[in-house]
């Protein structure tokens, strides 16, 4: 599965998962941009790095719907691409089940770290996360992540409207586009 974080506009951008046999599914607008890192990003690394087969991004490639709906240019009658999501609703719940703690793990791990690279890259970090800390068991985890988040941020600070990140699920490593590539 390719997975792509593309700038879609000034302060938007939009999650793109594209399943083999070229199904694509999209969230636009994605949730948390951010012109430093956008919080969808700092979970496709939490879950790529940790090896989580049950997160977000895991489960949208085991079939689930993960709130990625199929684009306008997917084949099909509405109709069908609304049973479609009927039926990605249902996978996802059976998804949801089988968990085994990896939504939670990269909820946690995507929060302290989202936090933890905005302490240490100088930008602002929420009022909620002040005097909060890494639990010392965690460090070597959060450091991991913290180092793919620094080689990334100033891939996504550069990248233009109609750019995008592309990764291969579930590796970390990046491809970038540029809109004169696309």
């Amino acid at each position: 599965m390719e997975v792509a974080f593309e700038r879609t506009g000034h302060r938007r951008y939009a999650t793109v998962i594209t399943l083999p046999g070229g199904r694509r599914r999209r969230m636009d607008p994605a949730p948390g941009f951010d012109e430093n890192i956008p919080h969808d990003l700092v979970h496709y690394l939490t879950e790529a790095e940790l090896g989580l087969s049950s997160g977000v991004f895991g489960r949208a490639a085991a079939g689930g719907g993960g709130g990625f709906v199929e684009t306008a240019e997917t084949p099909g009658d509405p109709r069908r691409r609304a049973r479609a999501q009927r039926k990605l609703k249902k996978r996802e719940a059976s998804l949801g089940r089988a968990d085994r703690g990896d939504m939670a793990t990269s909820e946690y791990f995507a929060g302290i770290c989202d936090v933890a690279w905005r302490r240490r890259a100088g930008a602002t970090a929420p009022v909620w996360a002040d005097g909060k800390s890494i639990p010392p068991e965690d460090a070597p985890t959060v450091d991991r992540i913290l180092n793919r988040l620094d080689e990334l941020a100033p891939l996504w600070r550069d990248l233009p409207i109609g750019g995008a990140l592309t990764f291969t699920w579930p590796h970390p490593a990046v491809t970038v586009r540029r809109p004169a590539d696309a």
